[in-house]
């Protein structure tokens, strides 16, 4: 059937390779681990949650945009991970392409401003690997971040030892990957198949539901995901929630806790009024507030990742 609308031909389009691309960020920002002094006492409390859901067995699910990866931490959520602290990392597709090129090159982020002005932005052929894995994933029914985590672990990846998704297939930790098409550099290749993205990702969202469903007890975090962590997990927890009523159940006494830049008022169990911009920051409202019920707990932390992640780190160890 002919198409009614043209589509962009994206067999025209010159694709260079990652050595020719000057990149923001290499190993030696990844941060060691280290003791920190000075640790926010919400952060210190929602440790002693996430303490309590491990003995419990309750989940404990850490939510972030790719962000996180960019600030160095990768060795804070790796220990996290292997102690058991980390049941699910719910991540937004970018995740995957740093994850990857500093596990394959031991570099990642290039200029947008430079590399957009001569349509040079995101066309390198290495990362249609990750499509490729992407694609091989949907044939065999997997999930988008346990293909990822499994090809960098047994590929040839140099750096691998950083990797979030290796470590995560390695301690069989959930990792679930919630795409939106266009928004990832990996769309605009050749080999790019949005259904295969859609398959894999709606496979992951429906893993994370099912988590959910023992969410009682346990800690939900988002670490700088402004749109993806609370709409993925407002949707999902009302499956969850649809589930439990059928049975006679509840989901309830969990707590969350929300990292990021923003500044928000000292008292956060309240949403802000429609009239002030706050109210569209959807980690307040829907994290902090609209899906808690009154045997919960949330809590907001300003900051950086780079200080808030390890900070994190060190009250679970330390308290």
């Amino acid at each position: 059937m002919t198409q009614r609308y043209p589509i962009f031909d994206r067999k025209e389009l010159h694709i260079r390779g990652l050595e020719e691309r000057d990149h923001d960020l290499d190993l030696s920002v990844i941060l060691p681990l280290v003791p920190v002094a000075d640790v926010d006492e919400n952060l210190i409390r929602m440790a002693k949650r996430i303490q309590n859901a491990k003995q419990t067995g309750a989940p404990v699910i850490l939510m972030m945009g790719a962000h996180v990866l960019r600030a160095s931490v990768q060795r804070y959520l790796i220990d996290l991970m292997e102690k058991g602290y980390v049941s699910c990392l719910a991540m937004n597709g970018a995740c995957t392409i740093h994850d990857f090129e500093l596990s394959l090159i031991g570099q990642t982020t290039e200029s947008v401003s430079r590399y957009i002005r001569d349509g040079r932005f995101g066309l390198w052929k290495e990362l249609g690997q990750i499509n490729d894995i992407v694609n091989q994933a949907a044939r065999e029914n997997q999930g988008l971040g346990e293909a990822i985590g499994r090809a960098i672990w047994e590929g040839e990846f140099p750096h691998k030892d950083i990797s979030v998704f290796a470590a995560g297939w390695r301690l069989n930790v959930l990792q679930t990957v919630h795409v939106g098409i266009g928004y990832d550099i990996t769309h605009e290749l050749p080999n790019c198949n949005g259904a295969a993205y859609g398959a894999t990702s709606y496979t992951d969202f429906l893993r994370f539901a099912n988590l959910l469903e023992s969410l009682s007890g346990g800690v939900v975090m988002n670490f700088g995901s402004a749109v993806m962590g609370p709409e993925v997990f407002l949707k999902a927890l009302s499956m969850a929630r649809n589930l439990s009523r059928q049975k006679g159940q509840t989901i309830g006494n969990f707590h969350t806790l929300v990292c990021d830049l923003k500044s928000l008022p000292v008292d956060v169990s309240q949403e802000a009024c429609k009239t002030n911009s706050d109210y569209y920051f959807r980690p307040w409202k829907t994290m902090l507030v609209r899906t808690l019920k009154q045997d919960g707990k949330s809590y907001y932390v300003q900051g950086d990742h780079r200080d808030t992640i390890p900070a994190l780190w060190a009250a679970i160890n330390q308290t």
